[in-house]
């Protein structure tokens, strides 16, 4: 199957191993960002969804017009802004955009990063909450006539259907999160499942659980995996490479009071990946945990490290449990990016075709 490779576009620069500061909102940066990863091959870029930063949907037009075939995957929170708002933004930015748009729905993992909105609903709530509003958006989006709704969080009465995205039946839906609750939720509703790297035999066991909640509903949804691969000419390269990102990393949260360990995370997906840190530094003989223990997994952490073609291996072994989507991501963003372009990408697409192939031939 055609395999989709991604990427991550910010409004400012900065990692984990440096953050330099400056602006929220730096347009020239965005533009070479976004103007990189399109060079590169990539496919899509995320913007994700900050409560302390540039506000995405203003950030994906930007991208939009900075490009001429990248699509834009926008990280969007229900309950900032009403649903019938939400289907309006997204179906115009869709038009606009010339159908380059995609939705990643984030219910939210931390309370505190949750509260700087005014959101203050229990984990399995915003969950309930998150259903209902993917219901609203799509019977606005679907219907030819105004549209009543009324639930347990929201009710309309007579919302518009009038403005239409590029896209049929609409933009795809992006969704993550490990709890039964976010499974459930990701059954009825999307077309993409999103989920950290973790090692194969981790992955496996999700993916069955989130095929078996989409085939409740008669969905089949299809499965990304973010990771940040660390390439090198050679494989000792690479993990020197990688031993010198974990110091730069423990070294700035050091010198910020943050933790290095000891660290309780909130949400199920970062309590899946630290449980697996905790397992060893590499699993799956280059899946490196280093980042993960460090940071305590709150967000896409775990790398792939060794020489393009290896990784391209690693990543092929996911493609046989059923991912056909890959996140991938740097710690030196702009740069990881190039040489992801000129190495890494061409790689992985090479050795799906070989994948592809061979089956076709085994058929």
């Amino acid at each position: 199957m055609p395999v989709e490779i991604l990427g991550m576009v910010t409004a400012t620069p900065g990692a984990e191993v440096d953050v330099p500061g400056g602006d929220a909102v730096q347009p020239a940066y965005v533009r070479r960002f976004a103007q990189v990863h399109e060079a590169a091959g990539f496919d899509k870029v995320l913007v994700g969804y900050f409560t302390n930063a540039a506000d995405g949907f203003i950030v994906s037009s930007f991208v939009a017009a900075a490009t001429q075939t990248l699509g834009i995957l926008l990280a969007h929170r229900p309950g900032v802004i009403a649903p019938t708002v939400a289907a309006r933004q997204i179906a115009t930015l869709d038009a606009f955009s010339e159908g380059r748009l995609a939705l990643n729905i984030v219910t939210g993992g931390d309370d505190t990063d949750l509260h700087r909105d005014g959101d203050f609903l229990d984990h399995d709530a915003r969950y309930r909450r998150a259903d209902e509003y993917l219901s609203v958006l799509r019977s606005i989006w679907l219907s030819d006539t105004p549209v009543d709704h009324e639930g347990e969080f929201y009710r309309v009465e007579g919302a518009s259907p009038v403005v239409k995205g590029v896209q049929r039946p609409h933009v795809p839906i992006y969704f993550g999160g490990s709890s039964a609750a976010a499974l459930a939720v990701s059954g009825r509703h999307s077309d993409v499942y999103m989920t950290w790297g973790e090692p194969l035999a981790s992955i496996g066991e999700q993916i069955g659980r989130v095929r078996a909640a989409a085939a409740l509903h008669g969905r089949s949804p299809r499965i990304s995996v973010s990771f940040r691969p660390i390439v090198g000419n050679t494989e000792a390269e690479a993990w020197e490479k990688a031993e010198r990102i974990r110091e730069a990393v423990r070294a700035r949260r050091v010198a910020t009071g943050q933790p290095v360990s000891g660290h309780a995370p909130q949400n199920a997906g970062s309590q899946r990946l630290l449980a697996a840190a905790q397992q060893g530094d590499v699993l799956d003989e280059r899946l490196w945990m280093g980042i993960a223990n460090l940071t305590g997994a709150r967000w896409n952490s775990t790398a792939l490290v060794g020489t393009a073609g290896q990784i391209a291996d690693s990543l092929a072994a996911y493609y046989r449990l059923g991912v056909s989507t890959f996140l991938i991501r740097g710690f030196d963003p702009v740069d990881d990016a190039i040489t992801y372009g000129e190495q890494l990408i061409p790689a992985i697409r090479k050795r799906i075709a070989e994948l592809d192939r061979e089956k076709r031939i085994a058929a």
